[in-house]
């Protein structure tokens, strides 16, 4: 009999055949006899698979295991991965250095709004708890380091952050901003919910909200669409007296002697023209209004065989005295325009057919030249279609009829457009002249997003008006960083990362824009070109959400750690592409 018996261990025995090595795995023990020691094979396990025999080597060594339900429970799981994908562009930009040098209370606060408002849009209630310890609906207050936040605290970051909105534009405007630069320029209107703000007021209503009260704020843009500045005005402030502080704030607080301010043309009229850009000494580039265009054709500078070869021209005249005004026809936009006018037009004469038809039925029916003109005037401004109609109207009878010669010297100017510009022509070629004007286009993307796409800057509920200021200016940062973002993650996304080559294939600047070949790709077949599923940007940082981070409790030793999930390769591109890192 043996005198000692040793432990049961895995002995791996390798041997040579034709040259190729085989190994072993058999299960031994060991044990003295007479003084010797030997060892009893109790039986080959090689042909069990590898993970399993490592298995039976490690528990033979003394490891001890268990069931993943009996060693570690996940006690919480918080989307993390489109969090750390905007505060980490938020930091690659130095947005947190340009709100204040110093780390404090009201920064971080700041940086969690700018953050969620991209995140998920809410109230000031949803977002403090969101970003609260026990509360916690993502890993950004964790991140920022913030333990809990009422609602009182991210009012009176507000008000921090609005004290110094000033400073911010400034060093945006410093990045964004050089001598001579093109800045767009446009504003917009928000309904207001509540009538005790000193800034809601009764004006025209953008948002198709009649009754509601209203605020108006502009934003100025780099020709890229990149927002700079914000400022907010009463709801009743129309659009061209919003310009003066606009040109005050990029000669006193950005520092800029000479810019182009690009407007439409219901916001750089010939008033402000005169009293405010020549004194200032600055640029333009604008369109004329559809009167102002006619007048050109009545005095003989416009003629319209001009662009029967081609679609553009310059010409002058000499009611603009110094500058350029650059002519385009563009017949696509011709037929559209003839397409809603007559549109409007049957709408409004079915308006007006229900007034004949009242005033002719045997019971009840409509009389009295006054109740009669009130019933037509309501009908004829609603489509604002006054001007094409010719009305009659008596006690008892109303008919009307087109003003056929008047639609007929409307439609001849179908199409055409006239760009307005004090910059000359050594400086900005027609063709960039044109463009420019077109890239206001960029600026209404910004309110798009702003008001309902992502940001939700509507509808207002802040009564004073400084917080009502704050919130505009707050959402305004918060599409700053969305809009570099989109940039940056433009290959993987609906949007064009390739506009040049759709530039060259346009042909003329006033055709209407081409996306390129490879964004119509993306597009058709949902799919990059490395393969990977395309994506809007909402639908992104849905996907980014799902890498999670994982609270987890190991139950033998009763403490926890954190684990993130394993990013995909789509995840992992997305965070190359924003240049920002995947570890915290």
């Amino acid at each position: 009999m043996p005198s000692r018996i040793g432990p049961v261990h895995v002995a791996i025995t390798k041997r040579e055949y034709k040259g190729k090595v085989y190994c072993s795995y058999l299960l031994r023990r060991t044990y003295r006899e007479a003084g010797k020691v030997k060892h009893e094979t109790l039986g080959n396990i090689s042909h069990l698979p590898a993970s399993v025999i490592d298995l039976i080597m490690r528990a033979l060594k003394g490891e001890v295991f268990f069931s993943a339900d009996e060693s570690f429970s996940i006690e919480r799981s918080l989307p993390h991965g489109h969090v750390l994908a905007v505060l980490g562009t938020l930091t690659r930009l130095g947005l947190d250095k340009i709100l204040d040098e110093k780390q404090g209370r009201n920064k971080t606060l700041v940086m969690g709004m700018l953050v969620a408002r991209i995140l998920e849009p809410c109230s000031k209630l949803a977002t403090a708890r969101g970003l609260g310890e026990e509360t916690l609906s993502t890993t950004l207050g964790d991140l920022l380091g913030i333990k809990s936040a009422q609602v009182e605290e991210l009012y009176k970051a507000l008000d921090w952050l609005l004290g110094r909105q000033a400073r911010i534009e400034a060093a945006l405007a410093e990045r964004h901003f050089t001598e001579g630069s093109l800045v767009l320029y446009d504003v917009t209107s928000t309904y207001f919910e509540g009538r005790k703000c000193p800034l809601a007021k009764l004006g025209h209503n953008r948002d198709g909200k009649k009754g509601k009260f209203q605020i108006v704020f502009g934003i100025l843009c780099t020709q890229e669409g990149c927002p700079v500045a914000v400022e907010v005005f009463e709801g009743n402030t129309s659009d061209p007296k919003t310009l003066a502080p606009q040109i005050e704030k990029i000669r006193s607080r950005f520092g800029l002697s000479h810019v182009v301010v690009v407007g439409d043309r219901g916001m750089i009229t010939q008033a402000r023209i005169r009293e405010e850009l020549k004194g200032e000494g600055l640029d333009w580039i604008t369109a004329l209004r559809a009167p102002a265009i006619r007048q050109l054709v009545k005095s003989g500078s416009l003629q319209l065989s001009l662009l029967d070869q081609r679609d553009m021209a310059e010409i002058t005249d000499p009611a603009y005295p110094g500058e350029r005004l650059i002519v385009c026809k563009n017949p696509l936009l011709a037929d559209e325009r003839a397409r809603k006018r007559e549109d409007l037009l049957r709408s409004t004469q079915r308006e007006l057919d229900a007034i004949v038809a009242a005033t002719v039925r045997p019971s009840r029916s409509l009389k009295g030249r006054e109740r009669i003109m009130r019933r037509v005037d309501r009908a004829l401004d609603k489509f604002k279609m006054r001007k094409h109609f010719r009305v009659r109207i008596e006690e008892q009878l109303f008919s009307y009829e087109r003003d056929h010669e008047g639609i007929t010297r409307e439609s001849a100017l179908d199409g055409f457009y006239v760009v307005r510009t004090s910059v000359a022509s050594e400086t900005l070629s027609p063709e960039d002249a044109v463009r420019a004007y077109k890239g206001l286009s960029t600026a209404e993307r910004a309110f798009r997003t702003l008001k309902s796409i992502d940001l939700g800057v509507r509808p207002i509920y802040h009564r004073l008006a400084d917080r009502v200021k704050a919130h505009v200016f707050l959402c305004m940062l918060s599409y700053h960083v969305e809009w570099h973002m989109k940039k940056a993650l433009a290959p993987m996304l609906f949007e064009d990362d390739r506009k040049p080559e759709g530039e060259a294939l346009r042909g003329s600047v006033v055709s209407p824009a081409r996306r390129s070949p490879g964004a119509l790709a993306k597009a058709q077949k949902r799919q990059t070109e490395d393969g990977l599923p395309t994506h809007s940007f909402r639908s992104m940082l849905s996907d980014l959400a799902t890498l999670t981070r994982n609270t987890v409790r190991l139950k033998a030793a009763d403490n926890t750690f954190t684990v993130s999930a394993t990013p995909t390769l789509m995840q992992r591109k997305a965070f190359d592409l924003l240049a920002v890192s995947l570890q915290v």
